[in-house]
């Protein structure tokens, strides 16, 4: 059966590369507005066998209607593939996610912030080291101790990451648990827990309206006039 929300899609796509103010979309230069083929039904089927859990109705649609990959939002959407015999997903960040606990449910919660402030409090400040050597022996110590705690594989189970946003921030679509099908923004970069992305009535944002919004999004500033024009 066909997902209707996917219609025309990637020739939506294919248009906005034909035209050359689209290349002011941000990411663009990236993924040169290009989607990888489609999943035929029987791939589809050897993916979610062996991550042992069934993908997001609409991300699952997207494979087989529109391409595995390719031209999408920030930098672009992360493609699946089969690398060496085993389905994985390919991109900037892509292995933080733990293919083993894909079927295991995503935690709401992050760490304990009591622990978080705690560990915060903690952090060596160069101004209190004679030494620049000491400091970044204890820095390094520190962010050892901040990493095991604020990047446990466990913290994103049954997530994978879907696309990298530059400076080391990415979002990442819930495939298991009570979150399945929406969207996390992650920026543990800057020290924070991840974020669901929200929509402007505060409700969560699925994959196809995180994908279709930024298409629409993307059709309006191609069509703006260039600059200096």
């Amino acid at each position: 059966m066909v997902d209707r929300k996917w219609a025309g899609v990637r020739e939506r796509i294919a248009s906005l590369g034909a035209v050359a103010s689209g290349s002011e979309v941000f990411g663009s230069r990236w993924h040169r507005w290009v989607l990888e083929a489609p999943l035929v039904e029987d791939e589809l089927a050897e993916l979610e066998a062996e991550i042992g859990v069934m993908l997001p109705s609409d991300y699952r649609s997207f494979l087989t209607e529109v391409g595995v990959g390719g031209a999408g939002p920030s930098y672009g959407l992360f493609p699946v593939r089969r690398v060496q015999g085993r389905w994985c997903w390919e991109g900037d960040g892509a292995d933080m996610a733990d293919l083993s606990l894909l079927a295991d449910p995503f935690p709401e919660q992050g760490p304990d912030p009591a622990l978080l402030d705690a560990l915060l409090a903690e952090r060596p400040e160069e101004e209190d080291f004679e030494d620049i050597e000491d400091f970044d022996t204890a820095i390094e110590e520190w962010d050892e101790r901040w990493g095991l705690l604020m990047f446990a594989p466990e913290r994103t189970a049954g997530a994978i990451v879907i696309c990298h946003q530059g400076c080391a921030q990415r979002e990442w679509l819930v495939i298991s648990g009570s979150q399945r099908g929406t969207i996390w923004t992650d920026r543990r970069v800057d020290d924070v827990d991840l974020e669901p992305l929200l929509d402007n009535e505060n409700k969560p944002v699925t994959f196809a309206c995180w994908y279709t919004e930024w298409l629409d999004k993307a059709e309006h500033t191609a069509r703006q006039p260039a600059a200096g024009s």
